[in-house]
């Protein structure tokens, strides 16, 4: 019967169990997922199967990397995230952290944007190092994603985004993620993309600072192309900061609705 071994086709016998089939491809091997879990060795196999094979503490081949990476995906997901386009306007607090998650499940290309450096005060919520204070967002940050997953095309614009930029910035992607700290600039990004950029969708933040309920953020579909995330009240204020926890909240949120777009999820 046919199954994929680690990103490869092989033909296995009938019957055959995982840790047979382990044993016999890679041998040591101490991590046996089956379609996007960890299986014990005496699962039966069936045609269509997805494995792989995985040596705590080994360092993959460049070619075994992107596969094993995936490994915890549902079966077919990666594929078409691979194939998918993303467009992030400004990487701060919500930008850097929406960007980490899209590289981490493999979305192809990344289009990030943004014209400011990385400061001290950045490092309480956002995606950076000590040793990168005083370099461009975009590029600490495209250093970054390239560590965690060298196989996302990571295209950076260092520049100040307005409606006079922005769809030459992020053409081609049908996604954009809003990662604005100012509203001002939110109202203007969301503006300028569902007004000019027909085929794209904006996934955008508003209420999130503070250490209030991790429940009242939630993902709300406002129209046909626009969804909202946040709890919509929880302003950045003298006494209301802006903190990692609350922020990487609301970015996961974002991200997670960025992945259901791709894959033609509804709310």
């Amino acid at each position: 019967m046919k199954i994929r071994i680690n990103e490869k086709s092989a033909v296995v016998k009938d019957g055959q169990t995982l840790g047979a089939v382990a044993a016999l491809h890679k041998p040591g091997a101490d991590v046996l997922i089956l379609n996007g879990f960890p299986a014990p060795v005496d699962t039966p196999l069936k045609e269509g199967d997805e494995l792989f094979l995985i040596r705590r503490g080994e360092v993959p081949t460049k070619e075994e990397l992107e596969g094993l990476m995936a490994a915890r995906h549902t079966p077919g997901v990666h594929e078409r995230l691979k194939m998918a386009s993303v467009g992030i306007a400004g990487v701060g607090g919500l930008g850097s952290a929406v960007a980490v998650a899209l590289a981490r499940v493999g979305v192809g290309r990344l289009v990030i944007a943004d014209f400011d450096v990385v400061e001290p005060s950045n490092l309480n919520r956002q995606q950076y190092f000590v040793d990168q204070i005083g370099r461009f967002k975009v590029d600490a940050l495209a250093s970054n994603l390239q560590r965690i997953n060298p196989y996302v095309s990571v295209e950076a614009h260092c520049v100040l985004l307005g409606p006079e930029n922005i769809p030459a910035v992020f053409s081609g992607c049908p996604v954009v993620v809003e990662a604005f700290d100012r509203a001002d600039m939110k109202a203007m990004l969301v503006n300028r993309v569902l007004e000019s950029m027909p085929q794209s969708t904006v996934v955008a933040a508003s209420g999130l600072a503070g250490y209030g309920s991790n429940n009242s953020i939630a993902t709300r579909k406002v129209s046909r192309r626009l969804y909202l995330v946040g709890d919509t009240v929880s302003e950045a204020a003298p006494g209301n900061g802006l903190m990692a926890p609350r922020v990487g909240i609301a970015a996961h949120h974002q991200a997670n609705q960025v992945v259901r777009i791709i894959l033609g999820e509804e709310i």
